[in-house]
């Protein structure tokens, strides 16, 4: 299963217009090409006082302040992605209209210059921060950010979850790639539905108890080797364990709502403990040990949503390549639609 947006993420679904020179690194390969926006330009004079969106891509700009954005008293949505700003400032003036700032891909290694932090923020509309494939170490200064939905710090250098106490609006909260060892400081967050950590160095599934909404857990790619403590997670829809080192499914009596189920890349040898979960739609176990057609049968047929199994990978389809994805149709019933990578015809529905 893909990691989703954690290897893509985007604060705004708005279209807005590229602004693009014909020699920035967006039209042209060559470095000679490429130019540097000095302080004292302006790439925005052309644009009215009034404009809410503004798209500067892959201009190579280092400075905010150089944008002179205090003359855009209604700007909402501000993206700024993959230049190689270092710094977050000169926004003090836009800040407290802004609902979206997207800094993907520069060079920011410090969290700051985001509005005062003492007494009542006035930064109250922004919803939507992005400050992935950067160089930070820490979280900081993001706390006062009270009405955040989604956060996203994908692909940066931070080894603890720390400094988001506050953040009851966050619904969103995307952490992979980075060096993260533990979950933690997790329980202010009760309006947390989607948590995305996926790619980092964590040993064990702990202190998500706060997490009463949380919806989708994903943390493939990890060092879990044991799937525990997710007892009171109940509205759980989605589960990503791919690409860790789990031997056993089990730990999942509470999560009757999960939808979605991903353990491919373990090292399971038995399909058990799932046929609780009557509201399975997709069951991705590709590459583990399984060997038992009787299992999938046991477990799986009597799920009536169940319309999606991977199980490529394992020795039940590496001994048997030939008549497999039969075995497996015949075991789970009509109501299957996709074995593998592979849509089943109707033709095929048919035969029993």
């Amino acid at each position: 299963m893909p990691e989703s947006s954690e290897e893509s993420t985007s604060v705004s679904n708005t279209r807005i217009p590229h602004i693009v020179r014909p020699s920035s690194p967006a039209s042209s390969d060559a470095e000679s090409d490429r130019e540097v926006i000095e302080p004292d330009e302006d790439l925005l004079n052309t644009l009215p006082n009034d404009v809410e969106d503004i798209d500067l891509v892959q201009l190579r700009i280092r400075s905010i302040p150089a944008l002179n954005l205090s003359r855009f008293t209604k700007l909402q949505n501000l993206c700024l992605r993959e230049n190689l700003i270092q710094e977050i400032e000169g926004l003090d003036e836009v800040g407290p209209h802004l609902h979206d700032i997207d800094l993907y891909d520069n060079q920011i290694s410090v969290i700051g210059n985001l509005g005062p932090e003492e007494g009542e923020s006035v930064w109250t509309n922004l919803e939507n921060l992005d400050l992935s494939f950067n160089k930070i170490r820490r979280i900081r200064h993001v706390s006062h950010l009270k009405n955040l939905r989604n956060l996203y710090f994908v692909q940066n250098k931070i080894s603890k979850i720390e400094n988001l106490d506050g953040l009851t609006n966050l619904v969103n909260l995307e952490l992979g790639a980075n060096r993260l060892r533990e979950l933690e400081n997790l329980d202010s967050l009760t309006g947390l539905i989607q948590l995305w950590i996926g790619k980092n160095k964590i040993t064990r599934l702990q202190n998500l108890s706060a997490l009463k909404n949380l919806k989708i857990l994903s943390i493939q790619a990890n060092r879990i080797v044991k799937l525990e403590n997710l007892d009171e997670l109940e509205a759980l829809e989605e589960l990503y364990v791919s690409h860790n080192g789990i031997e056993k499914i089990e730990g999942l009596d509470e999560n009757k709502n999960l939808r979605i189920l991903d353990i491919s890349n373990n090292r399971v040898q038995r399909l058990e403990n799932l046929k609780h979960l009557g509201n399975l739609e997709e069951l991705w176990a590709s590459n583990n040990k399984l060997e038992s057609f009787e299992e999938i049968e046991e477990q799986l047929k009597d799920i009536s949503t169940l319309e999606t199994v991977y199980f490529e990978g394992n020795p039940l389809q590496l001994k048997d390549r030939v008549t497999y994805r039969n075995k497996v149709r015949l075991h789970l019933g009509a109501g299957l639609r996709q074995i593998d990578a592979t849509y089943i015809t109707e033709s095929q529905a048919g035969i029993q």
